[in-house]
């Protein structure tokens, strides 16, 4: 057995969602912040990412984290997130599984009933706090970043669909919230290939004519994201179909996607602080949060996201790289 490469990792899911966490193999990404080494390795790693996440070690909605030295004191890991779609600034299922695989391979100091994991990631820390009994991980519950609307009853012409009403707001990545019954389609995941490509046509037009750009930091920006909404849809109960960029859901109910969805919904004054949220994913899976604090973000009032799941772990791997792989990188079909 031949390697040029050889990638640890441990895989996991979390309510149905892959996270492919990076353990070693991996050595300290360039930059004084978690940002600037999201940059570094936008510029120079895509390669890495391809190789972690494509065909054939990965499928079209393979996902993961890179664990990295932190570059802040109070935080215990730095991480990075990669996706089919590039690297993220921040991902809240795959840090629901990054701090599940922290604890339970005992890479952090584990207390009980409680274990909290403090993360440097590119959006900024984020805290999680795990539930823990007899060293298993019961439950995640992540204090992310701050959440803002961007912008509320936006219109967007989509060619094929017409005039499109959205809303963007950001809970760690862009998300254009859009009624599903807007377009014209059910809640129904045998019509996703048209859901799929609604949005994908959605974020298209979106980013020619109205790209959204963080207020402070200006490595994010752009709208990768379409939080279809199901008619049913309450500030108490959402059910979401979410559609991603270049063209996959999210298995799990979207950690960041929460977060967006309840800034939302508290710009509409819909849903106060400390209200229980139910976000349901196409496949039924829930992840709960709520809002427990105001806050400002470049001069835009934003709100304090907290979301609770649970992840699991499927396997742990040495991912190789024969010499004579006409794969290299792995591939797309």
């Amino acid at each position: 057995m031949r390697s040029v490469r050889t990638i640890s990792a441990v895989d996991s899911h979390t309510e149905g969602m892959p996270t492919r966490v990076v353990t070693g193999g991996v050595g300290p990404i360039p930059g004084d912040t978690m940002a600037e080494r999201r940059h570094h390795a936008v510029a120079n790693l895509d390669g890495l990412r391809r190789f972690l996440v494509d065909e054939p070690r990965g499928h079209s909605a393979m996902s993961g984290a890179i664990l990295q030295p932190p570059t802040r004191p109070d935080a215990d890991w730095g991480v990075l997130y990669i996706e089919v779609s590039g690297f993220l600034p921040m991902c809240g299922h795959g840090t629901i599984g990054v701090a599940t695989v922290l604890v339970e391979t005992g890479m952090v100091t584990v207390t009980e009933p409680e274990t909290i994991v403090r993360l440097d990631t590119p959006a900024g820390l984020v805290e999680a706090r795990v539930a823990v009994h007899d060293g298993r991980a019961e439950k995640v519950t992540l204090r992310n970043v701050d959440a803002f609307a961007l912008e509320l009853d936006a219109t967007v012409h989509v060619p094929g669909l017409g005039d499109i009403r959205y809303d963007m707001a950001y809970g760690g990545n862009f998300y254009a919230v859009v009624e599903l019954d807007r377009i014209g389609l059910p809640f129904d995941r045998a019509r996703k290939d048209e859901i799929l490509a609604a949005g994908l046509s959605i974020m298209r037009a979106v980013n020619e004519r109205n790209r959204p750009l963080h207020p402070v930091d200006p490595l994010i920006g752009g709208c990768k994201h379409v939080q279809f909404l199901a008619p049913d849809s309450t500030a108490r109960h959402s059910r979401n179909a979410m559609a991603i960029h270049p063209g996959w859901f999210d298995r799990s109910p979207c950690g960041t996607g929460t977060s967006a969805r309840m800034a939302q919904l508290n710009a509409r004054g819909e849903l106060p602080l400390h209200t229980e949220f139910v976000n349901e994913s196409f496949i039924g899976t829930r992840f709960t949060g709520r809002l427990v604090d105001t806050s400002d973000v470049g001069g835009l009032p934003a709100v304090v996201p907290e979301f609770s799941g649970r992840a699991w772990i499927t396997g742990t791997a040495n991912y190789l790289l024969d010499p004579d792989d006409p794969f290299p990188h792995g591939f797309v079909l």
